[in-house]
């Protein structure tokens, strides 16, 4: 695929990118700011990664606004204004999209590597679909909630506090976003197991650095898509040395079968 799509294509992803954003703003579920800075990693993440990465954007952008949405009278209870907040800012937007969208961006200046960026870019919206799902539909369904790093029961709502149904919903989440960049191909493992384990390190970040306030939620979202991300590169890498280890043997014992059936 070119770089910069041509004439229909082009107008297409514009044509999409813009009713979104425009919806976005009039329903309020983002800022004027955060609706044009999700606009522009859209684009980015198109022109780097093409409509694998469009679409895991999308989707991730579907299940976090209706798990934001859902029971939100409920949500609302927890917290100490009673207001359970919807629309996001361009901070909000950065810390869940700034990693796919720094992605495409380096995809979009090497072409030459475009199947392992277009797996951190999956790791990194797996992880962060996973985090807005477990937190999101946490509250509302768990039913036991442990701080992650203390093993203590504590309230929900808290940071870096889970729950067994909120962590399972969020590995759930995970695991479409892997069906959506490699369906039932053993790719979709490294994307699931990379949202799971960004997702959980989430929380040890909450429970610890965000609790403390040495770093807000915002830096903790980033994290745990970056940390996705990278944890997805080095298992591309490993699977890649692996392979070339490996080949020097199977093309000996290809040849060999070859003799035997000849």
């Amino acid at each position: 695929m070119a770089l910069f799509p041509h004439g229909g294509i082009g107008l297409l992803i514009l044509l999409i990118l813009g009713s979104i954003m425009f919806i976005c703003i009039r329903t309020k579920k983002l800022t004027i700011p955060a609706a044009l800075l999700a606009g522009i990693i859209g684009a980015v993440t198109f022109f780097g990664t093409s409509w694998i990465g469009l679409l895991s954007l999308i989707l991730f952008f579907i299940l976090g606004v209706w798990a934001t949405s859902h029971r939100k009278d409920l949500k609302a209870k927890i917290t100490s204004d009673g207001i359970h907040p919807e629309g996001r800012k361009a901070s909000q937007v950065f810390a869940n999209g700034g990693v796919a969208g720094i992605v495409s961006f380096i995809a979009c200046l090497d072409r030459s590597h475009i199947a392992l960026y277009e797996l951190m870019v999956a790791a990194s919206l797996a992880s962060a679909l996973a985090d807005t799902l477990s937190s999101e539909l946490g509250m509302v369904y768990g039913r036991n909630f442990y701080n992650i790093w203390s093993f203590k029961r504590e309230p929900k709502g808290l940071d870096g506090v889970v729950s067994l149904e909120g962590t399972l919903i969020g590995a759930a989440g995970a695991g479409m976003m892997a069906l959506l960049y490699a369906g039932f191909d053993k790719r979709g493992i490294i994307v699931l197991l990379a949202g799971i384990l960004g997702n959980l390190l989430d929380s040890v970040l909450g429970a610890t650095l965000e609790r403390n306030k040495y770093i807000g939620n915002d830096v903790v979202n980033f994290l745990n898509t970056f940390f996705a991300a990278i944890f997805a590169g080095a298992c591309y890498a490993l699977a890649q040395q692996w392979y070339v280890h490996r080949m020097p043997g199977i093309t000996c014992l290809q040849k060999e079968i070859k003799i035997l059936l000849s």
